[in-house]
Order: C-alpha cells, then structure tokens, then sequence
C-alpha cells in the first residue's frame, strides 16, 4: 500500500484551520475554492466532492475529533475508486499562532499515489492561499 504524506505551514490560527478541515460538509470547497467545484453530503455520514476536472469522489466520514483537531475519512467510490484508501487531516498549533497541517492518504493500488500527491500539493497550495491574510 502506498501512503503520501503531507505538510504545510499555514500563517492563520489552528482555529480558523481546523474550522473549515472540520467542516465535513463544506470543507472541501472551502479549502480548495475553484479546485473543488462541489461538496454535498449524500448520506448522513457520506459526501460527493466534484473537483474541477470533472473526478468525483464518493467519501466516507470515518472520524471528526475537535480535541486533536483530525479527520479521516475514506474514499470509497465514484469515478475516483481506489481498491483502499484511508485518509487523516490534523491541524497542529505552531509557532507565533501559525497552524502546521498534516494530510495522510493510504491508497492501493500504488499507482494511486502519484496523482494523488499532485492533487494533495495544488490543493494545499490553494489551501494556504485561501486561508492566509492578504
């Protein structure tokens, strides 16, 4: 199993981060606005992230802990349809009230894990664009 690992720093409070990571409905969109066109939930624990080149990911809620500021979730389907995935977003306080943001995805197959490290990257660098005071 392949697993990409990433991280950011973010010049905004673990707070405010964790406001829009927590955000399960919403989260995407708000984090990566333009990258991710849509995000809706399909069932009480399930939402349908549309991205702009038309991938539509199917995702499951699997854990929303407000202590240590983590999500996981699963994708499990649509047109993006990993055999395995598992996934984990945490926010952690920084230096001079700056949030670091780490976002884990294991995936089979392997191959998987190429293109899905270029969409974690774009997606963070809008991520930090979007959350950062102009």
């Amino acid at each position: 199993m392949a697993s990409v690992q990433k991280e950011i720093i973010i010049d905004a409070d673990p707070a405010e981060v964790w406001a829009v990571i927590s955000d399960f409905t919403d989260g995407p969109v708000r984090m990566a606005p333009g990258f991710v066109t849509d995000s809706r939930l399909d069932e009480p624990d399930v939402r349908i992230a549309t991205f702009a080149d038309g991938t539509i990911a199917r995702e499951r809620l699997i854990a929303l802990d407000d202590q240590s500021r983590r999500l996981a979730y699963s994708v499990i389907g649509d047109t993006m349809a990993p055999t395995h995935d598992n996934a984990s977003m945490q926010v952690f306080a920084h230096s001079d009230g700056r949030s670091r943001f780490v976002w884990i995805h294991d995936v089979q197959p392997d191959e998987l894990a190429i293109a899905m490290g270029a969409a974690m990257d774009y997606g963070l660098n809008i991520f930090k664009q979007t959350m950062e005071p102009r």
